[in-house]
């Protein structure tokens, strides 16, 4: 073999066996959490249930507060402002989507008309049924949980939002 070809192939050698080395302290440095998932601990503190993580120096601790809290949101609401009435996940999940678009919409009509502000006047207020279908379950409820997100809708889009 010529000199050069030498040359060649040692080089590519040598860039081969620290392409080989170095992989598995790329892969290493990737982990951070020593185990954990990432998400979870976020400077230190696992936002799960207030527990703090241990590999940060301090003590684990649960919150009390926390547990009632849980417990009582789910006995009340999804945690996301309306109350659950019961029915089906897709009822009251069609009737919120459906009632606040809706009450956005005529919110945002009547504040370009300069009109009162008032939700209850509004005929799709009033039925109550857009997107309704009889497989979702029982009307009423429907009605209940549209009317509900019609008013934060309404409140909205008449703010401007």
């Amino acid at each position: 073999m010529t000199t050069k070809r030498q040359g060649f192939f040692t080089s590519a050698l040598m860039i081969l066996l620290a392409a080989v080395f170095a992989m598995p302290i790329v892969a290493s440095a990737q982990g951070r959490g020593r185990g954990k998932p990432v998400e979870v601990f976020v400077n230190g503190h696992d936002a799960r249930d207030g527990r703090l993580d241990q590999s940060a120096g301090q003590r684990r601790r649960r919150d009390r507060n926390d547990d009632w809290r849980r417990r009582d949101r789910n006995r009340n609401d999804a945690g996301d402002g309306y109350g659950n009435y019961g029915g089906s996940y897709n009822l009251r999940q069609t009737a919120l989507n459906a009632g606040f678009n809706e009450g956005v919409k005529e919110g945002r009509r009547d504040r370009q008309r300069n009109e009162h502000a008032d939700w209850r006047d509004e005929s799709k207020y009033q039925s109550a049924t857009t997107d309704y279908s009889s497989r979702l379950g029982d009307r009423e409820l429907y009605r209940t949980y549209f009317r509900q997100a019609f008013e934060n809708g309404y409140k909205d889009g008449y703010a401007g939002y």
